[in-house]
């Protein structure tokens, strides 16, 4: 039985970039970085040290070309967040393009894009602190 997610994969255009982006305006950590020496590289990063799940960014042409009926397309992500206004404010502060706040049955929310207009969101959770 699958007990939790280890590991989302993100194809992006620019990996240099978007480890820039995920690092600077999101304040992740680079866990770790690999390359094949064969043109293939992938970074692997965690919103925190000992974080259960964590992002890694591939090259999309690349994947693309390697496994072409493979969908490179963005996966839709939820963050979790325990304090939305302080968040908000940062990216806001950091010129991260964000959305409006929006409350749900589920609690408040937005949106924010990283740098190659890929949308993600976030949701206030009280209930991981």
């Amino acid at each position: 039985m699958i007990k939790k997610v280890g590991q989302i994969m993100v194809y992006v255009h620019d990996q240099d970039q978007a480890v820039k982006f995920w690092k600077d305006k999101m304040e992740f950590h680079v866990i770790s970085e690999h390359d094949n020496g064969q043109g293939m590289k992938w970074i692997e990063l965690a919103p925190a040290a000992g974080a259960e799940t964590t992002i890694i960014l591939h090259d999309k042409q690349l994947i693309a070309k390697m496994q072409p009926e493979l969908n490179v397309g963005t996966p839709s992500l939820l963050f979790f967040t325990e304090d939305l206004d302080e968040l908000y404010s940062d990216l806001k502060a950091k010129d991260v393009t964000v959305g409006e706040i929006v409350s749900m049955p589920s609690g408040r929310v937005f949106n924010f894009s990283d740098s190659e207009d890929n949308y993600f969101a976030v949701m206030e959770n009280a209930n991981n602190k």
